[in-house]
């Protein structure tokens, strides 16, 4: 053996080390990056709405962020000193993405210039990372280095990212918490390069990576804090609950005795008139039908739907415990009774899907929002099924007199096939053949096209008991303080030939009267020629949101 030989094996395996720390650090960059993008685009559409427009944009801009970042690497003369300032910039400006866009929304109410400031940055920087740990793996002399493997390494980070944000990253750490947990990563791995590569890493990138860390790493640990200082400013009362689902944001909201319940931002109801949306949801379809004994209820997740329901159904004096916190820690068992009521005393089977199982555990076991549904998801009638309604939909199974649609509005490409008539079909083979549909249709004064789009689409519905006779469709709406004017419309397989509901006593705004009035559509919420709604088209997004815009943008 030469006396060079020990120094010479030591050599090869520095640059083996060096090698397989570059390729792990292609792995971690490629995830952050795309959780950033991911980042991105769930913010915007949080915070603007519109999610398939927000996605398809922010996926452009972050795309041609890369490729003009990977064009730019040409010019960086030192390309391991360039990949870790790249880091370190990521670990900055992608960490704090997030709380930037969230402060910026809160306070000022602008969002897409420093959105699109953001994203273009981190896109840049993220598309020099691939072409400079390239260069720097050629630089070391990696024996086995093909352009092709950092690559592959780089496409399953992607996987990796894709798999991981929808399942652990946003239920379990949220936005801002995720966001600032990527850009520590990043700095990470320019801290990891600044020790693997010492001897030739830039000495002034040193004290800028130890205090960017140190701000990433308090901020994360204040993440909590910083989103409740950001909602507090986003909603008009205080915030008594707030938590991230696999779904959406849940926000809980109270002044004095007003609860109101937000998701993703959106008002779903405000208890100071919710009572005017659901009965006027529920009775005039429970009403119609002569004895309804099972009933499904798509979506009302809150319950509050369901508590209207069970004033058909027989009392049931039944006392079941409830568990609780208690005040120092242990548990406090509180019994709750469940009663039905007043009406027609007919309904023996409930039937609740939801989604988002969040939202339904919430309300059946947190003391004082069970309260509001009058602990209705507590009853033993109620059946809740967490899965997306089209799956219901789709799969045969039993019949139901009445169908209650309380499904969210047809912002995006997802909820509006919710609305399509392909789904109104398989709804119709799970209605009794004398039984009603109602659908919640949004505002035929704020999106009057997109509301007589769902009334038109029921129409051109097939009749699964005549189906060479349309359906019967009834359009109505009511005033409710907290969304304005707001519609629905009640299907049935034949015609009602003038029948009135049989509404139960001791409601609070349902009437004879007001049931006739709702009926009544003046000259600018009256019928348009506006488009049914199919998988196909999906032209009730594009009414909706161009009726809101008008009015609110």
């Amino acid at each position: 053996m030469t006396p060079d030989a020990p120094a010479a094996a030591t050599a090869d395996r520095i640059a083996r080390q060096r090698e397989v720390w570059l390729l792990a650090a292609t792995l971690l960059v490629a995830v952050a990056g795309l959780i950033y993008e991911l980042i991105a685009a769930t913010l915007s559409s949080y915070l603007l709405g519109d999610s398939v427009r927000q996605f398809s944009l922010v996926i452009g801009v972050f795309l041609a962020a890369m490729g003009l970042g990977a064009w730019l690497s040409r010019f960086v003369g030192n390309a391991l000193g360039g990949f870790i300032w790249a880091q370190i910039g990521l670990g900055v400006l992608g960490g704090f993405m997030a709380p930037l866009l969230y402060f910026s929304y809160a306070a000022i109410g602008v969002v897409e210039g420093p959105l699109y400031a953001a994203l273009i940055a981190v896109g840049a920087l993220s598309g020099m990372e691939i072409p400079l740990i390239a260069r720097v793996l050629k630089q070391i002399g990696a024996p086995a280095f093909r352009f092709e493997n950092v690559l592959s390494v780089d496409y399953i980070g992607a996987l990796v990212a894709s798999i991981l944000f929808p399942t652990l990253i946003l239920p379990h750490l949220g936005l801002m918490a995720a966001s600032l947990a990527f850009g520590v990563m990043n700095l990470l791995v320019a801290g990891l390069s600044l020790w693997i590569f010492r001897a030739e890493a830039p000495r002034a990138a040193r004290p800028v990576w130890a205090c960017a860390l140190l701000a990433a790493c308090l901020a994360l640990w204040q993440s909590e804090r910083m989103v409740s200082a950001a909602e507090a400013q986003l909603y008009e009362d205080d915030i008594i609950l707030t938590e991230q689902s696999p779904w959406q944001r849940i926000t809980v909201t109270r002044f004095r005795d007003r609860v109101r319940l937000y998701l993703d931002g959106s008002i779903q109801f405000d208890t100071m008139d919710e009572y005017r949306y659901h009965e006027a949801l529920v009775h005039p379809a429970m009403g119609l039908v002569e004895r309804p004994r099972r009933v499904l209820i798509l979506g009302g997740g809150d319950g509050l739907a369901a508590r209207e329901v069970l004033r058909h159904a027989p009392p049931l004096e039944t006392v079941q415990p409830v568990t609780v916190p208690g005040s120092e820690g242990g548990q406090t068992v509180q019994p709750v009774t469940l009663s039905g009521s007043e009406g027609g005393q007919t309904v023996h089977e409930i039937t609740l899907v939801d989604l988002d199982g969040a939202v339904t555990t919430l309300f059946r076991d947190h003391p004082e929002l069970s309260a509001l549904n009058g602990h209705s998801l507590r009853d033993p009638r109620v059946t809740i099924l967490n899965m997306d309604a089209w799956k219901f939909a789709e799969t045969p199974g039993p019949v139901y007199d009445v169908i209650i649609a309380d499904l969210p509005d047809p912002k995006s490409l997802a909820l509006s096939k919710l609305y399509s008539r392909e789904f109104y079909a398989m709804l119709m083979e799970h209605l009794a053949p004398r039984g009603v549909l109602v659908v919640q249709s949004g505002s035929p004064l704020y999106a009057r096209d997109a509301y007589w789009s769902v009334v038109r689409t029921l129409r051109a519905t097939r009749n699964p008991q005549s189906p060479d006779r349309p359906l019967s469709v009834y359009p109505y709406h009511i005033f409710l303080p907290s969304f304005g004017d707001w519609g629905f419309s009640l299907v049935t397989q034949s015609p009602l030939a003038g029948a009135t509901p049989d509404l139960p006593p001791n409601l609070r705004y349902l009437t004879p009267d007001t049931w006739a009035a709702a009926q009544a559509f003046g000259p600018d919420e009256g019928e348009t020629s506006a488009e049914i709604n199919t998988l196909r088209s999906h032209a009730l997004v594009g009414y909706y949101n161009a009726g809101w815009d008008r009015w609110f943008r």
